[in-house]
């Protein structure tokens, strides 16, 4: 969690000047939505867009490689992933002062947070898109991604015992406790994406076009990929069961779950929502002023009492 006191806060003005100086490219810049990194939306003069990724100072370079290694495996694989573009000097990372600098296409879309109502087609679609990027990660590996990392399901359980009581709502901080859940250590074990939030999900009409930010690339339990964004998924719905089940079985036509998958996936999806409820209670309390961390608290507070 010293990652947040690591962000980098550069401006879209540096951000212009950056895109010209390493990568050779003209255009304005505009600060999107991040974490614990920076990312700023390009665009030039003949319209085409990129997005300036800068990472936060404590990232290693072996884990951004990482995530370009994914999406060179995925490249030819599934069309709905961001290309990587190389800089000036051929490379695929290049560096601002203590901060490391990529850049990779843009991809158009709607976030499905902005989406409503999602249509059965929709959900359906986004099943089938997670199952074909899970099994398309299913013979990717690299050695970064075998880390410690805090967003990762299987930490769930620690999260929640380290950060649980800040919660301030009581009846909140009743659900967060109660979720947390005992898993099978023998779960199957893959590379996944492991952060499919509304925000990193882009839609056109009943379709997925993209899935974006590798940012939390992380090996866990493959059927954790499907559980965080069946956590969003749900997020607002009054039949929660009703839209993750036309996922699921969208998912399950092209990727099948294990019998004991299956069981786990509804505990972990009340485990991620309790996840992030404690992260962002303990994140608010080291930088009140950043509004993105507050994004899905709400839905999520709503939401949880409907999954138990």
């Amino acid at each position: 969690m010293q990652l947040l006191t690591h962000t980098p806060r550069f401006d879209a003005e540096s951000a212009t000047r950056i895109a010209e100086e390493l990568f050779g490219l003209r255009a304005r810049a505009r600060v999107l939505p991040s974490e614990r990194d920076q990312n700023f939306l390009l665009s030039d003069e003949p319209g085409r867009k990129f997005v300036l990724k800068i990472a936060n100072a404590m990232e290693s370079l072996s884990l951004l490689e990482a995530q370009y290694a994914a999406l060179e495996h995925l490249r030819e694989r599934v069309t709905f992933c961001p290309r990587v573009v190389a800089n000036l000097d051929g490379e695929l990372i290049g560096r601002e002062a203590e901060h490391y600098v990529r850049l990779v296409t843009y991809l158009p879309g709607t976030p499905l947070a902005e989406v409503t109502p999602h249509s059965t087609e929709l959900l359906r679609d986004f099943g089938r898109k997670l199952a074909l990027l899970d099994r398309a990660l299913a013979d990717f590996d690299h050695p970064a991604v075998h880390r410690d990392f805090h967003w990762d399901l299987a930490n769930g359980n620690r999260v929640i015992d380290a950060h649980g009581e800040l919660v301030d709502e009581t009846s909140l901080r009743e659900l967060v406790l109660e979720s947390r859940c005992k898993v099978n250590t023998d779960l199957r074990r893959s590379v996944i994406h492991g952060d499919a939030n509304d925000y990193n999900v882009l839609v056109e009409g009943d379709r997925v076009v993209g899935l974006i930010d590798f940012g939390d690339i992380v090996h866990s339990w493959t059927v954790g990929n499907l559980a965080v964004a069946l956590a969003y998924v749900v997020l607002g719905k009054e039949e929660p069961r009703a839209a993750a089940a036309h996922v699921v079985d969208a998912y399950e036509r092209e990727f099948p779950l294990f019998l004991e998958e299956r069981e786990i996936l509804w505990p972990l999806v009340r485990l991620r929502l309790a996840m992030s409820v404690c992260l962002a209670a303990y994140q608010q309390s080291l930088r009140p002023e950043n509004e993105y961390l507050k994004i899905s608290q709400r839905a999520i507070a709503e939401t949880l009492p409907r999954l138990f």
